[in-house]
């Protein structure tokens, strides 16, 4: 029988450590400990399965946005090759304990390629441990992200941007609840269907809300007849500065305001101080995974994201 335990002080913030990785061992280790530093998650969130040796053969550790109380997500997931058991065990037992502290979802991301911190390898048998365990796909995305150098776009002169410091909440709940009436992100649609409407925009814009930001960065744009036409929230998660969130209107689609609208986020960002900005959206979004490549993003990795019911 597998033994799964919360680490011990003296494991943290190594977990498991892989033989000769030492750059995948001082990567994870360093995003354990900023993990740990932020408040992102705890020492008793960091759970691991026990080897024969004692020490950690497999970890999930529970996330969530610094200040909440509640888990969101699940990261840093590692399990034995050749021990599928042991990785059912793992995230059952993470499960559980994020239903015990008042999660009713537990969510993770499986990017492609592996890649710094989590660097996770042999992403096949990773998605049928998370399938096996529960866990549904809710969104097949792409990640993006640029390099701040040289002089960013101008804004587009055809739009008039108006802050949450002066117009206030209400206006972004409008736009949002306008956009996500037609939108290409299968996650987002499933909160419309899940919530309805109006309480999937405030969803949206509570959730964005719990990442770092000022109000005068977020900012609804209007078109020349006074409708809004696009909604930017750039922001800055825990590790680096991101486009929170991006969206179009539909009266507005099709006139180039999605690039111009994840330029203007950036150029916020980088009057902030931002030198590198990370953004994803929907592979099934081609408008939007066209608007950060024309705003000087690359795509960088693949990312899918799983959650499951608690």
């Amino acid at each position: 029988m597998t033994l799964i335990r919360i680490a011990r002080a003296d494991e943290l913030p190594a977990l498991v450590e892989h033989p000769g990785d030492a750059e995948r061992n001082a990567a994870t280790r360093e995003y354990l400990g900023g993990l740990l530093d932020s408040g992102c998650t705890r020492p008793q969130w960091c759970l691991v399965a026990e080897g024969g040796d004692g020490q950690p053969a497999g970890s999930a550790v529970l996330w969530t946005i610094p200040g909440h109380e509640v888990p969101l997500a699940m990261v840093l997931f590692e399990a034995p090759e050749g021990s599928p058991e042991t990785g059912t065990a793992l995230l059952d037992a993470v499960a559980a304990q994020a239903r015990e502290l008042g999660a009713t979802e537990l969510e993770h991301v499986l990017d492609s390629p592996a890649q710094a911190p989590q660097f996770q390898r042999d992403p096949q048998r990773r998605e049928e441990l998370l399938r096996g365990a529960g866990f549904e796909l809710i969104r097949d995305g792409l990640r993006f992200r640029r390099t701040l150098s040289g002089e960013l776009p101008a804004d587009d002169d055809r739009l008039d941007f108006r802050s949450l410091a002066v117009i206030g909440r209400e206006p972004f709940i409008d736009a949002l609840e306008e956009l996500l009436a037609d939108t290409a992100d299968a996650r987002l649609a499933a909160d419309v269907a899940k919530h309805g409407l109006r309480p999937a925009a405030e969803l949206l814009f509570e959730e964005t809300s719990g990442l770092r930001h000022e109000p005068e960065w977020w900012e609804v744009g209007y078109a020349a007849d006074g409708t809004p036409a696009v909604v930017s929230l750039p922001a800055e998660n825990p590790s680096v500065p991101v486009i929170g969130f991006v969206g179009v209107t539909p009266a507005h689609r099709g006139k180039g305001y999605a690039a111009s609208v994840v330029s203007r986020s950036t150029r916020i960002l980088a009057a902030n101080g931002a030198t590198e900005i990370r953004g994803d959206c929907d592979r099934a979004n081609v408008a939007m995974a066209k608007a950060f490549r024309s705003a000087g993003y690359e795509n960088f990795a693949g990312r899918l994201e799983f959650s499951r019911a608690l």
